[in-house]
């Protein structure tokens, strides 16, 4: 059986080729954007699976289908949060949510295989989403180290900080400074690993080391390397933040 990833995230990427080798099927090409896409597939067989990422570099990849038509099986690949995967509950819609694990390829395959794309179902998808019923949450940042650029994945920040009227990512070795306020952020982020506990800082769940009782019913967090600064999670901010790390 064919197949072609359409994904912009190399990591993604390799992690879904080296499963549907496991499977023993052809990986016939990869590619990393909807022009890529359009281009390759008016001029190429359509293969037997379409494995495609929601959000490519360069646009929603709903602007495929608009240039071509798509004659493959389609599983979508996402980064929506759990709560919002429902709108992918259609017959004729496969869809993976990252990061990838092997039972759930197996089962969207078998899915993909019984079923073809359905027009209105896809169309209904492409509203939902382009109307922001779905949120669809970042999963890296490029960040300048001196003249090269570097990409840095969510799953690798501690915490977003704001210092000097700038706004930093720390990794568990150093400070990035972002384009981003922490209230643009703070919406961008995955409301189920991100917090915002404060006008200083975003957290993320899966960096707090330990949690410290302080008096006027504040809290602070210990993160697993950052020490520049008390990280206080504010007094109207407790409620919803115990609420958070109990989900």
């Amino acid at each position: 059986m064919t197949v072609i990833i359409i994904e912009d995230e190399l990591p993604s990427s390799r992690r879904l080729e080296r499963m549907l080798s496991d499977f023993n099927y052809d990986i016939v090409t990869t590619l990393v954007s909807v022009k890529s896409a359009i281009k390759w597939l008016k001029t190429h067989p359509h293969p037997d699976i379409l494995f495609l990422d929601i959000q490519l570099s360069d646009g929603l990849c709903f602007e495929i289908f608009k240039a071509v038509d798509v004659k493959s099986a389609i599983v979508f690949t996402t980064a929506f949060s759990e709560y919002s995967i429902k709108a992918f509950d259609y017959n004729s819609i496969s869809y993976l949510l990252k990061p990838i694990q092997k039972t759930q390829l197996q089962k969207a395959i078998e899915k993909a295989n019984r079923f073809y794309k359905n027009e209105k179902e896809l169309s209904i998808l492409k509203k939902a989403i382009e109307n922001h019923r779905l949120s669809v949450f970042k999963n890296k940042f490029a960040v300048k180290v001196g003249k090269r650029i570097k990409l840095v994945s969510v799953d690798g920040i501690e915490c977003f900080f704001s210092l000097d009227n700038a706004t930093y990512l720390r990794t568990n070795t150093f400070n990035y400074i972002v384009d981003s306020s922490l209230t643009m952020l703070d919406g961008e982020l995955n409301p189920s690993l991100f917090f915002q506990t404060s006008r200083k800082f975003i957290v993320n769940i899966n960096a707090i080391k330990d949690i410290i009782s302080l008096p006027n019913s504040r809290l602070r967090l210990i993160l697993q390397s950052y020490t520049e600064f008390e990280v206080i999670v504010s007094r109207d901010r407790v409620k919803a933040f115990k609420e958070w790390i109990d989900n």
